[in-house]
């Protein structure tokens, strides 16, 4: 199979492991994937051209600062709710695009599970899972705040119980064996 003409063998001075694992079995590494993805997509970005900065990044400093002065569960949780209420639309956006990436042309209908459709899915699923994640820790520190377990009635420390470990006999066990005939 050739290679991209692009693609040429490393030697092992000022390399990284990806690029001495890539040499030694003939394979291109992440770097020279996306280096030449960026090269054979540079007239497609130049007739769509997309934001080169990351996104926005959420000023957490008022929600740190809240987090900092809270006293009670109620007060984390709060602060917790209001963040992953803030966050969701970015979560939601990011999981909608890997999905659509995952349809993109029917590549999805049939894909093999471990193929990148199938990944892509998985990735956008993922993406909310971490706001459920995080909202079922809330829930669960505001349920041992509000509304614990029962603890279970245990007889007083000196009091003898009991072993429970076998069940207790039969009043009355019928002789093993066959019965004597007459």
């Amino acid at each position: 199979m050739p290679q991209d003409p692009d693609f040429e063998l490393y030697d092992n001075v000022g390399r990284d492991a990806d690029q001495i694992a890539a040499a030694r079995y003939g394979i291109a590494t992440r770097g020279d994937l996306l280096r030449w993805a960026r090269r054979d997509s540079e007239a497609f970005l130049a007739q769509h051209p997309l934001p080169d900065k990351p996104l926005p990044s959420p000023d957490l400093a008022p929600y740190l600062a809240a987090l900092a002065a809270a006293e009670t569960p109620a007060e984390v949780s709060a602060v917790t709710q209001r963040l992953l209420d803030a966050a969701e639309p970015a979560l939601r956006a990011v999981s909608d695009y890997l999905f659509a990436t995952a349809q993109w042309r029917g590549q999805h209908r049939g894909a093999a599970k471990g193929s990148p459709p199938k990944l892509l899915m998985e990735a956008a699923s993922r993406s909310l899972s971490v706001a459920a994640i995080a909202d079922e820790a809330d829930l669960r520190t505001l349920r041992a705040a509000y509304d614990p377990a029962p603890t279970p009635n245990l007889p007083p420390p000196g009091t003898a119980r009991a072993s429970t470990a076998l069940p207790p006999a039969a009043p009355h066990a019928p002789p093993a064996g066959p019965a004597p005939s007459r």
